[in-house]
């Protein structure tokens, strides 16, 4: 096992959660239904815990957590709407473009899930890819009851 890699794989994710809990903030200023808002914040208080325990991982393999970051551009992407959509006040779309960023989350965390990792950050990983895969499928329900 590579500790570089893993430190790679790990500040990988903290980009992600970031992206994810930057693009929560803003889909939760932008709902207006107060229970997808209130969701929504739960998601954003969610993402920063998961950034510090990836950083906490980061630091124990000897590494430093990315503070500025380079999001790839598919990761941005899954975000990329949310902003556009807000100014338009309609919480389906809102969701909808929330369970896009979703998709991206998911697939992020499978593909770090396929790493050689060390036995706590898998083990962190695939705790945070429980919790981002029922994220995803709460918004996904969401998205069902309030797209037209």
């Amino acid at each position: 096992m590579d500790a570089s890699k893993g430190i790679s794989t790990l500040n990988d994710l903290i980009e992600t959660c970031r992206d994810g809990e930057k693009g929560f903030r803003t889909a939760a200023d932008g709902v207006k239904d107060p229970h997808v808002k209130a969701l929504f914040e739960r998601y954003v208080r969610q993402r920063a815990e998961m950034v510090r325990e990836l950083q906490e991982q980061v630091r124990k393999l000897g590494g430093n957590p990315d503070q500025s970051g380079s999001v790839s551009a598919s990761l941005h992407r899954g975000w990329m709407n949310i902003k556009s959509l807000v100014t338009g006040n309609d919480d389906g779309a809102i969701i909808a473009e929330a369970e896009r960023g979703e998709d991206v989350a998911k697939a992020a965390y499978a593909k770090a899930l396929k790493e050689d990792l060390p036995a706590g950050a898998r083990t962190l990983i695939q705790s945070q890819a429980d919790i981002v895969k029922l994220a995803h499928d709460e918004v996904r329900a969401l998205e069902k009851t309030h797209t037209r």
